[in-house]
């Protein structure tokens, strides 16, 4: 068990962009969005079967040839401004009943993540997923950002459309917390002598629970990277797919109760991001088909 590279790319001080599946999967998606966009080269592996239950069993004519586990794969892609490696994972470790695993597990997957990112040159590694929000689900989400340095946090500062998460603090709403390996990371990278940023787009609170991708987040968490790296990102996928969710989300909020949806739409006044909880009446309006069940998941402040 450990890290496999085919092979060797030269990178000129790359930076280093991780993607995990969490809350609507926005981390994911943006991260799967911007690899499939720059056209990345996969290079490697980290051999994950320490960390998960096979995902399946491979039979052929009766005999077992293989287990299949989530994969945890590298990618690279050389730019003008800045070369980039990518890490995506189809899972978080988990540990008992938990969703995200919190002890020595997790600590190994996050540490063989930076073996990997300090052996390819990388001093800087951003992680993404999402930020809980009493949002309205018709505005722009923004990016809630949490970083380990005094410079990016100034650096996050003349990035358009992010609040820092400290921010909220100062307005009375609570620091907040990340939890899983977004977090994680972070911090070991941060111990490690990395720097560490996390990029979160919001996602209503009431939506935080239903299965579904909130790719309207995704892209606003797009349109930081895009300025990041100073390239255009191919959206028209995401596009497609924002438009189904959409429909699908007005569909929900077509059955709050008059009080409620009048209740939820004060929502659009509020022009940056706070964090918090809808109230249950509205909640009992999403269709238990797509309500999560089990731990805790992904990133949310209190």
């Amino acid at each position: 068990m450990g890290i496999q590279f085919y092979q060797r790319p030269k990178l000129d001080h790359p930076i280093m962009i991780v993607g995990w599946p969490g809350i609507g999967n926005i981390g994911i998606i943006a991260v799967n969005t911007l690899k499939g966009s720059l056209k990345a080269e996969e290079f490697g592996e980290i051999e994950s079967w320490e960390f998960f239950y096979p995902q399946r069993v491979s039979i052929q004519e009766g005999l077992l040839e293989k287990l299949e586990f989530p994969t945890h794969k590298f990618y690279f892609c050389r730019l003008e401004k800045k070369d980039v490696v990518f890490l995506i994972g189809e899972e978080q470790p988990s540990e008992g009943e938990r969703m995200y695993a919190r002890g020595e597990k997790a600590y190994r997957m996050a540490n063989l993540v930076l073996d990997a990112a300090v052996e390819l040159g990388c001093q800087r590694v951003y992680t993404s997923g999402a930020c809980v929000s009493m949002v309205h689900h018709q505005m722009k989400p923004k990016v809630v950002a949490v970083t380990s340095t005094e410079r990016l946090r100034e650096e996050v500062q003349g990035y358009p459309n992010t609040i820092l998460m400290s921010d909220l603090a100062r307005r009375g709403e609570g620091e907040g917390t990340i939890t899983g390996l977004n977090g994680l990371l972070l911090a070991v990278a941060k111990k490690r002598g990395l720097e560490g940023l996390c990029l979160m787009g919001e996602i209503p609170d009431w939506l935080s629970g239903v299965l579904l991708p909130y790719p309207k987040a995704a892209r606003a968490v797009l349109e930081v990277f895009g300025g990041i790296l100073g390239v255009d990102i191919d959206l028209s996928l995401l596009e497609k797919l924002e438009k189904q969710i959409e429909e699908m989300i007005e569909g929900f909020y077509a059955k709050f109760p008059p009080e409620t949806k009048e209740e939820y739409d004060q929502r659009k006044l509020v022009s940056q991001a706070t964090s918090g909880t809808i109230t249950v009446q509205a909640q009992i309006y999403v269709d238990d088909r797509f309500k999560k069940g089990g731990d805790e998941g992904g990133e949310r402040p209190v």
